[in-house]
């Protein structure tokens, strides 16, 4: 703790006065294998799945680390599938913290059991309640869903929704579901970045401002959602300045790439990643959401 009291200052400052561009956080794509084909997804691999070795992954955490970045979020496909020999993910997150990591985080479709995954906390994708969900991700996945979050254990678990054209009408309700949930510490509000095939997801932008204003309006009423009112507002619009990269992204098949992917694929006008917003509005000092990420981080 006390050594992160002392690099985010630093960290910030540096970025903030002196220009710096060195990332704070690593998104580590393990692999690609996924036990799932959900319609919003660009990363998934079936027929040829990459799966890094734990030498590679250990090279690309000691590159990060030298880079600046001092948070990793391991990611897929699906990262609980992730095996080496004997190893799986909880090996590459005691390297990580070896290496000098702050804090680990794993991002799962929760389809397989999590319990035993020591990450410091976990983000379960949910596209919203039953039907909602099972329409992005498949038949049944709403169900293991639910049974592997309850019996989890873990004390830092959060949802990660992202909003689309099919699911938006149940924003309400998926926020509901989340404060009441006992297993669920929060939840992060995204929307669908329009990557090529998937374009038929990105939700209008007159909708968008709406699913917004409620959002905010739930946030103000207390509910345990993440997004910042600064960094939500920025969302309806995206006519801000990016600093997207604050997180470096090596990707399935080895490519080290210094900020967002969607920065290559040229969908920055739409993107729909709510860190965008929160990250422009910690550079212009908005109290709330350095609060935000304060109370994320630490």
């Amino acid at each position: 703790m006390a050594k992160q009291l002392f690099y985010l200052p630093w960290w910030f400052a540096r970025a903030r006065f002196f220009g710096s561009r060195r990332p704070l956080q690593t998104v580590l794509f393990i692999s690609d294998k996924c036990n799932l084909t959900c319609k919003h997804c660009n990363v998934y691999n079936l027929a040829n799945p990459n799966i890094k070795t734990t030498e590679q992954i250990i090279e690309e955490l000691k590159y990060s680390y030298a880079q600046g970045s001092r948070f990793v979020d391991f990611e897929g496909g699906e990262p609980m599938l992730w095996r080496d020999g004997e190893h799986n993910i909880n090996h590459l997150i005691h390297i990580a913290k070896e290496i000098g990591f702050f804090s680990t985080t794993v991002t799962t479709n929760a389809q397989m059991p999590f319990a035993d995954c020591e990450a410091d906390s976990i983000w379960v994708s949910l596209d919203g309640i039953g039907e909602f969900h099972e329409y992005i991700r498949g038949e049944g996945t709403f169900a293991r869903l639910e049974k592997n979050v309850a019996e989890c254990g873990h004390p830092d678990v959060s949802f990660n929704m992202v909003i689309n054209a099919k699911n938006y009408t149940n924003v309400r309700d998926t926020i509901e579901y989340a404060k009441n949930n006992p297993a669920i510490r929060a939840i992060s509000l995204n929307f669908h970045t329009p990557y090529e095939g998937t374009e038929y997801l990105f939700l209008e932008w007159d909708k968008r401002i709406k699913v917004i204003d409620e959002i905010i309006e739930m946030k103000r009423a207390g509910y345990p959602i993440i997004n910042s009112i600064s960094g939500l507002k920025l969302m309806k619009h995206n006519k801000f300045s990016k600093q997207c990269w604050v997180s470096n992204f090596i990707m399935a098949d080895g490519t080290r790439l210094p900020e967002c992917p969607g920065s290559i694929a040229g969908v920055c006008d739409q993107c729909g990643f709510g860190m965008a917003g929160e990250m422009h509005s910690v550079f212009t000092l908005r109290p709330d959401t350095i609060m935000a990420g304060m109370k994320l981080r630490m």
